[in-house]
Formats: structure tokens, sequence, C-alpha cells
């Protein structure tokens, strides 16, 4: 999972394609150059046999709005290796208040910074 999210900040549609289960990969880029990936949280992750779940939060500026994803993404061991299948989803506006510290990480609070 953490490569993976890697892939997305570096911009690494190669990558990210071939860490995709054949059964869900898509056809079309996968990654958005309006996109900036700014923190990864893993919440929980568990392995069974030859299946995974990890789940995390990512926070992200895309399009000038600040955004949290979190999601449950499930994953199958194929030919030695993990791969990407599916996931449920949930993108939320990140709404931090005025004296919270700025997502981006600069450790200014966030009115003086990005707001």
């Amino acid at each position: 999972m953490r490569s993976r999210y890697c892939a997305y900040v570096l911009g690494l549609e190669a990558y990210l394609l071939e860490s995709w289960h054949p059964e869900t990969r898509p056809v079309g880029p996968v990654c958005d150059a309006s996109t900036r990936w700014y923190g990864l949280k893993i919440e929980s992750s568990e392995e069974q046999d030859e299946s995974g779940t990890v789940c995390f939060r990512a926070t992200f500026r895309a399009h000038g709005r600040w955004q949290t994803l979190h999601e449950c993404s499930h994953f199958v061991k194929q030919d030695g290796h993990w791969r990407y299948h599916d996931g449920e989803a949930d993108w939320q506006q990140l709404q931090p208040g005025r004296n919270d510290l700025c997502p981006c990480g600069s450790g200014e609070k966030f009115k003086k910074c990005c707001a």
C-alpha cells in the first residue's frame, strides 16, 4: 500500500498499473497532474492466505481543494506479488479549522499558510 501511495505522489503510472490486479486494472491513466498528495495514515491491515485488506486515510489537494480519501483496499497475491484488486473509497472535502496546523506539513497554522 505504501509503495502505491508513493507511486501516486511521484506519478509513476507504469508501477501503479503493474501493481493493479489484471481483473480490475483500468485502461487509461490513473494519475492526475493537478493532484498533490500530502500524507498517508494506515489505519488497519489484515492478511489471510492469498488476500489482504488495508484501510487508510490520505490527504491531498486537487484543483485547489483540500480533500481526504478514506479507503479499505483489497489486495490479492498473484505470482508472489500483492496486487490491488478493488476498494471501498470515500472522498471528502477536508475542512481544517483556522487554528489547525496546515495539512501541507509546513508547521504553520492553516489560516496563515494555505487557507
